[in-house]
């Protein structure tokens, strides 16, 4: 009985060494789909000396890709070229901005997606006065809009948070 069960076990250890071997080599050009290969064509030469993490992220790019109406493929083209334009400063500054958002708990950041979709779907001319006003605002009332606005999407207060950001013709400047 003990034989057997050190034979199970240096074969099922065998077999999991065997898979992470294959799973940290990655997926071989040749086993991508065509529509894949052909989305990545560009890292056709290089595709196999790509971190097997890297891979997975280009494949996925490329499924999302395939998904995506003629539309939503222009608009994402458009932000890329966006992108590109930002000097790499502003590009590090949004990564580390984006990790942070990817490390906040599933329900905050859930919350901040309900507050851009309810920013979103104000006329634009509402959003434009918002920003505005925003601008215009000193630390203080800018932390003290933050916390009604995150009340506002918690729960805590009366549903959709308002747009009445305080009012404010120029910006505050003490002493004057």
């Amino acid at each position: 009985m003990k034989l057997i069960i050190l034979t199970m076990s240096v074969w099922l250890g065998g077999a999991a060494c065997l898979w992470a071997q294959t799973e940290s080599q990655g997926v071989p050009w040749e086993q991508l789909t065509q529509e894949e290969q052909a989305l990545l064509q560009r890292f056709n030469q290089q595709w196999d000396r790509l971190p097997p993490e890297r891979q997975e992220r280009l494949r996925h790019g490329a499924r999302q890709w395939s998904a995506m109406t003629p539309d939503e493929r222009d608009q994402a083209k458009q932000r890329f070229q966006q992108w590109k334009q930002l000097p790499p400063e502003r590009q590090q500054q949004l990564r580390e901005r984006f990790q942070r958002f990817r490390n906040l708990p599933p329900e905050q950041r859930e919350a901040i997606r309900d507050a851009r979709r309810w920013f979103r779907s104000l006329p634009p001319e509402e959003r434009q006065e918002m920003r505005r006003r925003w601008k215009n605002m000193t630390p203080d009332e800018r932390q003290t809009f933050r916390r009604q606005f995150r009340r506002s999407f918690r729960g805590e207060g009366s549903g959709a948070p308002s747009n009445q950001m305080p009012q404010r013709d120029r910006p505050f400047r003490p002493g004057r």
